[in-house]
């Protein structure tokens, strides 16, 4: 029975013809455990995982280790991010008994969904000290027929183990200048400065860090913080993890230098990135950051935006090499020969010099990852564009990657802001259009009639799975941006809309904020995570759009809820600021405001742009006529023109300055 074979998740979809008698997750398949008393095999993964695609291969795939899987188990397969959830909530257990985490993630529970034994990437033979897949399925079997109460009891102590796990929002206090003083203390004794970025290998582009480290700069003139966010971003532009020809960032390096990717390419790094050096460039007016985040903004609606207007969720790290073996970075990498034959002889050495194309190589079998070896000379630029342009063109001729094209909430939520803000920036409207287009996908799709957010779409349907935390405070945050640059009150609406159902579904008692609604599925623990990860944690996100929204409207139920959820960044970005950089961002907004500007005039015009550029962290900004009580921006009540002409008015804690129709005199009062 292929149970696989209707769902909208491209990974589960993979799986519909493996000889395993896979489950999605549901009560029926924990019913049919119990039933037969078999324990349930979980195994989460997502579509452009690599070892996900070798343990298929490997062992899903063979018929031998299908046939004792389905004799002796409840096979269940989860896509992680169409189920965060469920994924964090075993990941946590996975990391507290192993130390160590990853996917494909491997679980054993019990029927009641009890997790008792844990690994993750299991090889078909004893390899490297691991035991063969098969070797673990035996041992499992044979403990569940033979140490029946010890199962239980392992089982059961984790669960009481991971229920103990509750945290309280306001352990730390509101976050104020020492915190934030010590948090970037702390990650200028992790930052590498030889190559950028903080700690070893594997490094991962750290967004969420440079973000709070750009509005720390904004705010205090802090002239590290900002060295630390800028050779950073170079380190990375010039790195392999960027991709030089056709724009776009890998998901992470596998070395500290970033010469090595791996080679996915997930929606929220680029969405994440593209913002990053647009922010960059607002503080700099560096040519590289400019030049990234455009590269990066059209990677993404050339690449990954859908038919129905959104945005796919990853670009798969394999494909087909020449010899039609399905290999990791097979359409990226290039040796000296590939060159010239594409170049020929001359332009093939000067490619190789300027992207560090070698005959050894810096991947395998010879082949080389590209790379910034250094900057083009004025006189080289026509000539290395010329170069690209052709290598781009020869490699569109390569098999492609595979592409995960289901719609994930919170993902193109973060692909809204920045594409919106990106075109606002640099004069590209066709960007803002594509952010607008995303997000009326969310609107028209994720939230359609049922007055709640889903999780997922694929070709226009929606998905069963409820949104969780970081769905709604990363659409929100899309929403307010869109609202911030278009000009239109109706996403200011519907963010305020998604940020309710925070104050209602997802804030508990004191303040603390869950990751599911509290009438979401029950898992053996409720997940609630304020760290960032690959994302922002879905508690700053929200605490972020909360704060945002009560600067737009004056609410003191969104400011108040924002003041109590930043009481955990009290707590843990002194400790750990690499690892809440989004909550450490939000503080950043709160200690400076953060600051209202109404702009009484065209959307668009002069002092429009001039209040969007500006660096003040946080800074909420609403254009347009100016408005009764009822509209949609209060922001613009009772701010009329001065003299006929457009004004700007900003307002911080309750304090406004004198209304002006000066840009200059803005963008002074805005840090610009």
């Amino acid at each position: 029975m292929n149970r696989l074979a209707g769902v909208t998740s491209p990974y589960l979809l993979q799986h519909a013809d493996n000889p395993v008698d896979w489950w999605p997750w549901s009560p029926e398949a924990f019913e049919e455990a119990r039933r037969r008393d078999v324990p349930v095999l979980l195994s989460v993964g997502y579509a452009s995982c690599h070892w996900c695609h070798v343990m298929a291969h490997e062992s899903f795939e063979d018929t031998a280790v299908a046939e004792y899987l389905n004799a002796h188990f409840v096979p269940v397969k989860v896509d992680r991010e169409e189920r965060p959830d469920v994924d964090a909530v075993y990941m946590e257990a996975v990391q507290a008994a192993t130390g160590q985490g990853g996917w494909p993630m491997t679980v054993f529970l019990t029927a009641d969904a009890e997790p008792f034994y844990f690994g993750t990437y299991f090889p078909p033979e004893p390899r490297h000290g691991m035991p063969a897949f098969r070797q673990v399925l035996e041992g499992v079997v044979a403990a569940w027929s033979d140490r029946r109460e010890e199962v239980a009891e392992v089982a059961g102590r984790i669960v009481r183990d991971l229920a103990g796990r509750s945290l309280a929002a306001g352990e730390g206090g509101l976050p104020g200048e020492a915190e934030l003083a010590q948090a970037l203390l702390r990650l200028t004794r992790d930052y590498d400065e030889k190559h950028g970025g903080f700690g070893g290998a594997p490094k991962f582009p750290p967004s969420m860090v440079i973000e709070f480290l750009l509005r720390h700069h904004a705010r205090t003139g802090a002239e590290g913080a900002l060295q630390m966010a800028a050779d950073s971003c170079a380190a990375m532009a010039h790195g392999g993890i960027y991709d030089q020809l056709g724009g776009g960032f890998a998901r992470y390096s596998v070395d500290r230098e970033w010469i090595v990717p791996h080679f996915e390419k997930m929606l929220y790094d680029n969405a994440l990135l593209c913002r990053v050096y647009a922010h960059l460039w607002r503080a700099t007016g560096s040519d590289l950051a400019r030049r990234v985040a455009l590269e990066t903004a059209d990677f993404m609606v050339r690449e990954l935006r859908t038919a129905e207007g959104g945005f796919a969720s990853a670009l798969d790290a394999d494909s087909e090499d020449a010899q039609g073996r399905h290999v990791e970075g097979a359409f990226y990498v290039w040796t000296p020969a590939q060159l010239r034959e594409v170049l020929g002889e001359e332009d093939a050495g000067f490619a190789a010099g300027y992207f560090g194309v070698t005959e050894e190589g810096t991947f395998e079998e010879g082949s080389s990852v590209l790379r910034l070896m250094r900057d083009a000379e004025p006189d080289e630029e026509a000539r290395v564009a010329g170069v690209r342009a052709r290598l781009l063109a020869a490699r569109e001729l390569r098999a492609r990657p595979e592409r995960d094209d289901k719609i994930v909430a919170a993902w193109n939520g973060l692909a809204i802001a920045a594409l919106a803000e990106t075109g606002a920036y640099f004069d590209r409207p066709d960007l803002i259009e594509r952010a607008t287009e995303a997000a009326d996908l969310l609107v028209r799709v994720h939230m359609g009639e049922a007055a709640r957010l889903c999780r997922t779409s694929r070709d226009g349907r929606a998905g069963d799975n409820s949104g969780v935390l970081e769905d709604h405070g990363d659409v929100a945050e899309g929403f307010l941006t869109l609202a911030s640059v278009t000009g239109e009150g109706a996403w200011l609406d519907f963010a305020g809309f998604l940020l309710d159902i925070v104050l209602e579904r997802f804030t508990g008692e004191d303040g603390q904020l869950f990751d599911t609604a509290d009438d979401a599925e029950r898992l053996i623990r409720r997940p609630q995570d304020p760290t960032d990860s690959a994302t922002p944690a879905g508690w700053t996100a929200a605490a972020g759009a909360l704060l945002s929204y009560a600067a737009h409207t004056g609410s003191e139920a969104h400011r108040t809820a924002a003041e109590r959820a930043l009481g955990i960044v009290g707590a843990l970005g002194p400790k750990a600021p690499r690892f809440i950089g989004w909550g450490l961002a939000v503080a950043e907004a709160l200690l400076d405001g953060p600051r209202e500007v109404a702009v009484a005039g065209p959307v668009g015009g002069e002092l429009h742009r001039t209040a969007l550029l500006g660096r003040a962290p946080g800074a909420v900004v609403a254009a347009g006529e100016e408005a009764d009580a009822g509209t949609e921006f209060p922001l613009l009540v009772d701010r009329p023109l001065v003299g006929g002409e457009p004004t700007a008015y900003v307002c911080r804690h309750l304090v406004c300055d004198a209304p002006t129709t000066d840009a200059g005199e803005l963008a002074a009062k805005l840090g610009g």
